[in-house]
């Protein structure tokens, strides 16, 4: 398979790259993003070949069919990493909370966030390319609190990488920042920003596109990639668990074969929701994705409105931060699969220079084919929490964002498969909060409270975190991240 650019090309780049080429060289041309040319055919077929097949059977196969230019064997050890999950023959368990509502819990993996579920077995194919081409890698990762911790979880000690991970100070939940400041291995550099995470995704990607930064590396003997979910090799491991998720519905018996079913996906960057998208356009019976957000609900307008507007916008800390972000990198694939290279490129342009622009009437429709969004603030978060603990299940905020989209846009008719972003344990105050009325809790006092509560035990990854010393302290201005990366390297 090759893959093609959302802007369209500028004569310097070329015209169509490998899986490996759009992995390791992440930005294309006029700053935009690389998709696959032609999208491989998953319909029924596909679907019943792989009802009784472990997860990583059926993923293997849907990357063959990807016709990615790595080696089986490297294939194997990456997805061999699920094996480490709680649940290795069941990675992703797809759990009954209401009679037409399921949960994909996503967290099961090393750092407890569904971003180990593409980041895991990307380390080992990004690592084992640089490897073989006898290259140095840096890979820039920002992150709003769950994409750094599980960059620096599957990168740690990997030969031929090094990773410079950007958050926003005071932006991520305790656990979260402990998950990356007391990483210790030699290769990482984690690197606090007084900024949000657009501010931090906008360096990234400043970086990725800077002749100059790129040419420093060069002299350092370092080419230049990055984990977020800009990298199609994030991707392509995110499309995987939204049909796992159909079929573990098949297996349940609640649903029959061909059967549709809505995917309720709580979205910042939009990745999880573009994998869904994708599924859907392979052939996976989805009726439509459900955009659930928070406070900064950009999302929420652009579905229902088609207006992207960021003039006076500013990120609103919420109880649910994973989804602070304004600018949805991913949103840009989604244009260019419905409207094409050139109107793609016009729009992102309009929101990079005036920051803002509209859809159409048609090109809203055609949106609205595809998805359908709203919104929950904090405190409706935090009452779906304590109502899903009522009923015997213990959810963090983001997944609460997905309960309040699922009442709103959900036809009850179908079933609908809300994502579990993030184990209840990564944002504990906000649970506590919810649960027991109590503020300000210290993380630690907030984890107890909630297992006594819920009658649970917190697991020892996050215990642990804890009782080990912080190691990576930098916090600098955003106008610093380049010299300090480059130090780094």
């Amino acid at each position: 398979m090759q893959f093609i650019e959302t802007r369209g090309n500028d004569g310097t780049h070329p015209l169509k790259v490998t899986f490996s080429q759009a992995i390791l060289s992440p930005i294309a041309s006029f700053g935009g993003l690389y998709v696959p040319e032609a999208l491989p055919e998953l319909g029924e077929t596909f679907l019943q070949k792989h009802l009784g097949s472990s997860y990583k059977t059926m993923a293997k196969d849907m990357l063959t069919r990807f016709g990615i230019d790595i080696d089986e064997a490297v294939i194997d050890e990456a997805l061999a990493l699920y094996d480490a999950f709680d649940d290795p023959s069941n990675p992703v368990p797809v759990v009954k909370v209401k009679e037409d509502l399921y949960v994909s819990e996503l967290y099961h993996g090393p750092t407890r966030a569904f971003k180990d579920m593409a980041l895991q077995p990307f380390g080992v194919v990004l690592s084992s390319i640089a490897q073989a081409r006898n290259e140095n890698y840096l890979i820039l990762a920002a992150t709003s609190g769950d994409t750094g911790p599980a960059a620096l979880e599957t990168f740690k000690n990997r030969a031929n990488v090094k990773v410079a991970c950007m958050y926003p100070d005071g932006g991520t939940s305790d656990v979260q920042r402990l998950q990356m400041v007391t990483e210790d291995a030699e290769n990482l550099k984690v690197i606090g920003i007084k900024g949000s995470f657009d501010d931090a995704q906008g360096a990234l990607k400043r970086l990725l596109g800077s002749d100059t930064f790129k040419a420093a590396l060069k002299e350092k003997n370092t080419s230049l990639s990055a984990a977020n979910s800009v990298n199609f090799g994030r991707i392509i491991f995110q499309i995987i668990y939204h049909i796992h998720s159909y079929l573990e519905l098949v297996r349940q018996g609640a649903i029959t074969m061909g059967e549709k079913v809505y995917l309720d996906v709580p979205s910042g960057n939009f990745g999880n929701a573009l994998g869904g998208y994708y599924a859907m356009k392979m052939g996976l019976p989805v009726e439509k994705i459900i955009i659930a957000s928070n406070e900064n609900n950009v999302l929420t307008r652009l579905i229902t409105t088609g207006k992207y507007d960021l003039r006076d916008a500013h990120v609103v800390a919420t109880t649910s931060p994973a989804m602070d972000i304004l600018k949805s990198s991913n949103v840009e694939r989604i244009l260019y699969d419905l409207f094409g290279e050139e109107r793609t490129k016009a729009l992102m342009e309009q929101l990079d220079n005036e920051h803002y622009y509209e859809l159409c009437t048609m090109e809203l429709s055609k949106l609205q084919e595809f998805f359908a969004a709203d919104f929950a603030t904090g405190d409706e978060g935090k009452q779906f929490i304590k109502i899903a603990l009522e009923h015997g299940y213990l959810m963090d905020p983001h997944t609460a964002t997905c309960f309040k989209a699922y009442e709103s846009c959900a036809t009850k008719e179908l079933k609908t498969i809300a994502y579990s972003t993030a184990e209840w344990t990564k944002f504990s105050p906000t649970i506590a909060n919810a649960l027991t009325g109590e503020i300000d809790t210290h993380d630690i006092d907030a984890l107890n409270a909630i297992a006594a509560e819920a009658n649970i035990g917190i697991p020892d990854m996050i215990k642990a975190l804890f009782d080990k010393p912080v190691v990576q302290d930098t916090i600098i201005e955003k106008e610093q991240i380049e010299a300090e990366i480059l130090n780094f390297i």
